[in-house]
């Protein structure tokens, strides 16, 4: 029997070996990193606190917006914090942690996203029914089930990988802990659990894909049906924004866990993992945003309650009155 060596934690490869750029490369992920924060926390709090976007598609686009906030936080502040001190080692229970928090956020964005597919179905081909189907205790029915299941799919994932042993080389050629990568250390000769983890995911992703098809087939047939184009552009503008979110986070995936497995370390996966884990989450609020008049004109009121009209001038005036009136910036403030 060959003499393995147990491996007792995993050295996560970045993006350089000169220290010098490991930091930039470091601070260039803390930047857009605090960009995702920033843009998925301003939606959360438009759609929280604005009366006219307590509906279901928004209700549906914050917790979008609060599982990308999850999924972008797993590995990219591990990531900052290995740039910055040029220590890329991590543990097997944080590498698991990691597994477990990424598989269950992605699943439960992409059931998310299939149920904001359904939303979309109802409320144009069955305008009528809207309110009674897509009902508050159905919408966090849904949300919770998504939810759920992604815990679900991470656990199994999480499970089936480190149920088997690891051994050889404790180097991952990505700057976070994926399956893939692990498959490739593995000295286990019996891959079932794995593998039926693997099917199970695959069954899902395929599940919400076919929903997400069926469901725009139904859209498209029946926008083609209104008899005015100005209907017909309103009906899409509705579904855009939500189709190319779907595209973008299903095409990233796919390019990152459906390519043809190397034995070679390559920049180019890394680069497509960067992709996968940074552009869904910093893309979807400006999507969502810049292409819906709903959420900049939410954006404009709540802009115009913390700072209404006249009041900052009306402050600025107070100011400098009670400087004249002290007799300290009088020559400032004369208006």
């Amino acid at each position: 029997m060959p003499n393995f060596t147990r491996i007792s934690g995993f050295i996560l490869m970045g993006f350089s070996d000169i220290q010098e750029l490991q930091t930039v490369c470091g601070v260039f992920f803390l930047v857009m990193y605090l960009a995702v924060l920033m843009s998925n926390f301003l939606i959360i709090t438009l759609i929280t606190l604005d009366l006219k976007l307590q509906t279901p598609m928004y209700f549906f686009l914050k917790n979008l917006s609060l599982l990308d906030i999850f999924l972008v936080s797993v590995p990219i502040p591990n990531f900052f914090f290995n740039s910055l001190t040029h220590n890329s080692s991590i543990s097997i229970l944080g590498c698991a942690f990691q597994i477990l928090f990424m598989t269950s956020f992605s699943a439960s964005e992409t059931l998310v996203l299939t149920a904001m597919s359904y939303d979309r179905y109802v409320a144009i081909c069955c305008p009528l029914y809207y309110e009674l189907i897509m009902s508050s205790r159905t919408c966090v029915l849904i949300v919770c089930v998504s939810w759920a299941t992604g815990v679900f799919f991470g656990t199994v994932y999480t499970t089936g990988t480190f149920s088997m042993p690891f051994c050889g080389s404790n180097v991952i050629p990505q700057f976070f802990c994926d399956v893939p990568s692990l498959l490739r250390i593995s000295c286990s000769e019996t891959l079932v659990v794995i593998y039926t983890s693997h099917g199970l995911g695959l069954c899902l992703g395929m599940s919400c894909f076919i929903c997400v098809l069926i469901s725009y087939f139904y859209i498209l047939s029946t926008v083609l049906k209104i008899p005015t184009s100005k209907g017909q552009s309103k009906a899409f503008a509705t579904c855009i924004p939500h189709l190319t979110v779907f595209t973008i986070f299903i095409a990233t995936a796919c390019f990152v866990y459906l390519k043809t497995p190397s034995n070679v370390p390559s920049i180019t996966d890394r680069l497509l993992s960067v992709l996968y884990t940074v552009l869904p989450p910093a893309l979807n609020p400006v999507i969502y945003s810049l292409r819906n008049n709903d959420v900049k004109c939410a954006l404009r009121r709540m802009r115009q309650n913390l700072c209404p009209m006249g009041s900052c001038h009306l402050t600025l005036q107070s100011i400098c009155h009670w400087y004249s009136t002290s007799k300290v910036a009088g020559k400032f403030c004369n208006f």
